[in-house]
């Protein structure tokens, strides 16, 4: 029960909540300025892997999240939340879910119910203060995110703290104690730190530093530069990126510190003119070779990278690392929506002498737009189709061309 003891103490508290003026004998009320909001995102997926002796997974969802905050026993900056997520299928089950183990092609969308939020936060200053469970993202989530592309989204079991008392400074030190959610089925232990600064120097520059030290698994170490740039009308983006993997500083169980040598590089530009859409992208991620090992992204959003086929991210990184050069084209207006699509090209970061280092291609596209006539509601069409390379390592030839489609919904809603 240690896993959750700082999410469900908060339970007690929260519920009846809704029900307004819940208050002791001296008039103090429990919970004051209740707010609420919610999405409600239905879905058809398909996935559809080549000649693998299984047929296409065909999976209608829908995801209901609504989370309830509020003010706490009348201190002032104490608060409450709790929230709720659910994934329904109607029935649909003509896809394997990771969980009913059916014979079809994967789509990791279970039916589910779980407690995505249970927390108390109280904020001194610039200072606030978190225990409990919540769903965090940190920076471009290549690390720390929850997945929210998929309808499990991915919640964590924290103790934090962060501060921004010094302009433009961002500090945080968190201990994450579980987290479920995505492909997790109950809640995974975990005993890891997080450490996160980051510094805006000005509108162009952003200095951001981490170390995420996970359980039994590995530190990643970073730096990052980011920052946006007005250039004769052209609005600018851009990030450089490094980070390296050594062996655990955290374990349970009495396990003993891994050795890990591996490192990463993300180089990025973007750009915007009158609403087009431009930009190239290098990632890289180390693969083994003599003490190097693989760079890998257990808590990432990897839905993000390496192309929404999410072939790299459901085998993971291969044994001979991951370099993926992508470029996207796209175009964005008011009434349009928003256009976008994306080729990338992988090969293995470490090969053989004279193997090809041939991982396959992949092209993505995607359109957003929002519903007319039915406010906070919002569209998407997107399709990923991965073709594998001519590599002969054991991942490439694990692997096969694979597409996946989507059309879903968006709504969400608040209280005021």
């Amino acid at each position: 029960m240690k896993k959750l003891l700082l999410s469900m103490a908060t339970i007690p508290l929260v519920i009846g909540g809704l029900s307004v003026s819940a208050s002791a004998d001296d008039g103090v009320n429990i919970f004051n300025d209740i707010k609420v909001k919610g999405q409600i995102r239905p879905r058809y997926e398909t996935a559809d892997v080549k000649d693998n002796g299984v047929d296409a997974g065909k999976a209608f969802t829908a995801r209901t999240h609504l989370v309830a905050s509020a003010g706490l026993l009348g201190v002032k900056n104490l608060s409450a939340t709790i929230g709720l997520q659910s994934v329904n299928n109607f029935g649909s089950n003509e896809y394997n879910d990771g969980v009913n183990d059916q014979n079809f092609d994967k789509i990791v969308d279970a039916q589910f119910a779980m407690l995505s939020e249970a927390s108390v936060d109280y904020k001194i200053n610039k200072t606030s203060l978190h225990a409990g469970r919540s769903q965090v993202n940190l920076d471009n989530q290549r690390f720390i995110g929850t997945v929210g592309w998929r309808q499990k989204e991915r919640s964590y079991d924290t103790v934090y703290a962060a501060d921004n008392s010094i302009e433009n400074l961002n500090v945080l030190v968190a201990w994450v104690y579980g987290f479920q959610g995505v492909d997790s089925k109950p809640t995974a232990d975990t005993n890891s730190v997080l450490l996160h600064v980051d510094y805006k120097v000005m509108d162009e520059l952003s200095v951001t530093a981490y170390d995420y030290m996970l359980a039994n698994i590995h530190d990643t170490m970073g730096i990052a530069l980011s920052g946006k740039i007005n250039a004769s009308g052209a609005k600018l983006d851009y990030r450089a990126e490094y980070a390296i993997q050594k062996d655990n500083t955290m374990k349970m169980h009495g396990a003993t510190a891994n050795k890990i040598d591996a490192d990463y590089m993300n180089l990025d530009l973007g750009a915007n003119i009158s609403g087009l859409l431009a930009g190239v992208n290098y990632e890289v991620l180390s693969g083994a070779s003599g003490a190097k090992t693989a760079f890998s992204t257990p808590l990432a959003t990897g839905h993000k990278f390496n192309g929404w086929a999410d072939v790299f991210y459901v085998a993971g990184v291969p044994t001979g690392g991951l370099k993926d050069a992508n470029i996207r084209l796209g175009y964005t207006a008011k009434g349009f929506g928003k256009l976008l699509a994306v080729y990338h090209k992988f090969t293995s970061e470490t090969t053989v002498a004279g193997a090809s280092d041939d991982l396959g291609s992949e092209m993505d596209v995607v359109y957003t737009n929002k519903i007319p006539g039915v406010n906070d509601l919002t569209g998407l069409v997107k399709y990923a189709s991965f073709s594998k390379g001519d590599a002969t390592n054991n991942f490439a030839a694990s692997q096969s061309d694979k597409q996946v489609a989507w059309i879903g919904l968006d709504y969400k809603f608040a209280t005021k």
